[in-house]
């Protein structure tokens, strides 16, 4: 082939993978020269003894605990390790949080709300050996567990509501699988199974329209069904799903060969194509018509090829459905594993799906308790969790790491035995300020806190913030499950929209649902959520940023939603507390979850009787003033406008939006 025509080739494969990856609409190019000689067989470098000497390619075993000299600091395993390398580095761990602390803590990480002041002062005053453990357990048999984890697997399925690309489509059924992978969390369903049906639920429970409802995992991704050619939509529909299931599953980048051999890890073009052939006959397209579930028809299967150069259009060498043949070290054999099921279609994914979920299998069990190690204290014991490759990070406690996944499987996969373990530490039970006297000698040794010398102090979500504001101000509602809804949004962002794409729900309560339930549009994030970098959903998020840019304290000061929560949480003050000294603590104690100093007492008052002073003297009207909802008219609005203005401040603090 000439020169321009290999040029014009890399061109057309870069144009397609960044249109498709950003949601873009791919045009229609002009016909290309594919006269070339190409390869008609598959030719691939071996996977090596060097290649599974990689940490994450190494078989599964339990490492032993390492010894400690201060057995009494060490509540189980992971202490051991943790304070091992800390008294390695002659470092030594923080004391506790105090119990105010570690309740807001341990209730924001497990359920995304923050605890009442009942609730705080029942476990603060609990002096039994077991309040802690009867307060985990609670709290993970709370339906909000399962709202708040849900939103971590959502952001790795790239779930919304919504096509994406210029229409931007509604998918109506899309809610069911959110329900579905809250519903699997509060019921604690095994990891393994949780895998096993999002992959291949119709072929495991044919008939049963909530294992249907879990493969829509697979196809969450973004989608334009009016695409002129079918094929073209096959093949990035396909692939798009291929390179989530390897990085959210395996924790590998497998969808960077998917147009060449993978330039760094012992993946090839043809593992990519052999492994996406194993889902290609449950995809199946009509144009304009939406596809959400994996739908496997009995009959003939059709072929699958190596797409030469990613090109949709070029057909190469014949791909067989296997398995990954880095994680693949005792060499089974695909045919073997196939038992075509009773619905009369392949079995290929129900195949890989228990091939996948193997105790022994060197990367699954890994990589989801690394997510969960990661959600728990902000950072992976591997720091690039969707990438296990050779590139990707390290982990900073390889043993650590190790024993976790081989305690899931032992623990029957069960992610809620991982959180108890995990909160039930000494390391995770730590106070998060160090004393000063002590920070000059730990910057040089852990200053970044990767040894976890105290608790990582983390900021907390756009959709928990949203949700602390409304549980703060008696305003949040428990309703679960079903359609998305849609609270109001400012006018100049709808105006940005095709018509009727947001439409206001009509029943006000509906505006004070709980976040994971906000109507999940792909090409537009709910303002808080976009401002606190919630991802677009149109790829796998790992991990989310963290950006601090003046928009989100624009948003918590002068937004609608902020000021509208401060408003219900001054009523909500003056009905429950009678003096401003009770509503200033009562203020404290909803928002952050303690009661006040005398220094911040003192503020406080001084602040609501100048600024009530200072509304008066302005001569506002009860119209043009912030008053509390509901409001019953009284002797003095401006007082009532400056318990609003009070709460919109805590609402700001830096103590409200980060968790200790």
């Amino acid at each position: 082939m000439a020169q321009s025509s290999r040029g014009e080739l890399r061109f057309r494969d870069c144009y397609l993978a960044v249109a498709w990856s950003l949601g873009l609409a791919v045009l229609t190019l002009p016909p290309m020269d594919l006269t070339a000689e190409e390869p008609l067989s598959i030719k691939e470098a071996p996977i090596t003894d060097s290649d599974r000497e990689h940490w994450a390619f190494r078989r599964l075993s339990r490492p032993a605990l390492p010894r400690v000299a201060d057995t009494s600091w060490a509540h189980n395993a992971i202490d051991h390790f943790i304070l091992a390398e800390l008294e390695r580095k002659q470092l030594t761990p923080q004391p506790p949080a105090s119990r105010s602390t570690l309740i807001r803590r341990l209730t924001l990480d497990l359920t995304g709300l923050p605890p009442t002041p009942d609730e705080v002062d029942t476990f603060v005053n609990d002096t039994s050996p077991d309040a802690y453990s009867r307060l985990v357990d609670r709290i993970l048999a709370s339906h909000a567990y399962g709202e708040r984890w849900a939103q971590h697997w959502l952001d790795l399925a790239r779930f919304a509501e919504t096509d994406g690309y210029e229409h931007d489509k509604i998918r109506p059924h899309a809610w069911k699988y959110r329900d579905w992978v809250i519903e699997a969390f509060n019921e604690d369903l095994p990891y393994d199974r949780f895998i096993q049906l999002q992959l291949a639920g119709d072929e495991l429970a044919p008939g049963d329209p909530q294992a249907a409802a879990a493969t829509m995992f697979c196809l969450s991704g973004p989608d334009m069904p009016d695409i002129n050619s079918q094929a073209e939509r096959a093949h990035m529909l396909l692939n798009e799903m291929t390179s989530t299931v390897g990085s959210a599953l395996l924790g590998l980048q497998i969808g960077c060969a998917q147009c060449h051999d993978h330039k760094y890890d012992p993946l090839s073009q043809a593992d990519f194509y052999r492994l996406r052939a194993i889902f290609e006959p449950a995809v199946r397209l009509k144009k304009d018509q939406l596809v959400s579930t994996l739908n496997e028809q009995p009959g003939v299967v059709p072929a699958s090829f190596v797409m030469l150069r990613g090109d949709w259009r070029r057909p190469g060498p014949q791909a067989t459905p296997s398995f990954l043949r880095i994680a693949n070290a005792e060499n089974a054999q695909f045919e073997e594993w196939v038992k075509p099921p009773i619905t009369g279609t392949s079995g290929r994914r129900t195949a890989f799906a228990r091939w996948l979920t193997q105790p022994d299998h060197p990367l699954t069990a890994r990589v989801i308790v690394n997510r969960v190690w990661q959600h728990h204290f902000g950072e992976g014991l591997c720091r690039t969790p969707s990438d296990f490759g050779l590139i990707g990070a390290t982990p900073w406690h390889e043993d650590l790491l190790d024993w976790l996944a081989c305690e899931l499987v032992d623990q029957g996969w069960s992610i809620k035995a991982m959180h108890r373990l995990i909160v039930g530490s000494s390391t995770y039970q730590q106070g998060s300020i160090r004393a000063e006297s002590t920070q000059a000698t730990l910057a040089p040794v852990d200053g970044d806190n990767e040894l976890l010398s105290h608790f990582p102090r983390r900021r907390l979500e756009g959709e928990v913030i949203r949700d602390a504001m409304l549980a703060a101000s008696e305003s949040l509602d428990r309703r679960q499950g079903g359609p998305g809804v849609m609270p109001p949004l400012p006018e100049e962002l709808v105006r940005t929209l095709l018509k009727d794409q947001w439409k206001e729900s009509a029943a006000l309560p509906d505006h004070f649902r709980r976040s994971i339930y906000v109507f999940a549009r792909r090409n537009l994030r709910y303002p808080i959520f976009e401002a606190f970098d919630r991802p677009d959903a149109n790829a796998s998020c790992p991990r989310r940023n963290q950006s601090t840019i003046a928009p989100q304290a624009l948003l918590l000061l002068n937004s609608r939603f902020s000021l509208d929560a401060a408003q219900r949480l001054a009523w909500y003050l003056r009905t429950n507390a009678t003096t401003a000294n009770g509503q200033i603590v009562l203020a404290f104690r909803r928002t952050l979850g303690r009661p006040p100093t005398d220094d911040e007492q003192s503020d406080c008052l001084a602040f609501l009787e100048k600024q009530s002073e200072r509304l008066r003297m302005e001569g506002r009207r009860a119209g043009q003033l912030a008053l509390p909802i509901p409001y019953e008219p009284d002797d003095d609005p401006w007082r009532a406008a400056a318990l609003t203005d009070l709460c919109l401040a805590l609402f700001n603090t830096n103590e409200f939006v980060y968790v200790d």
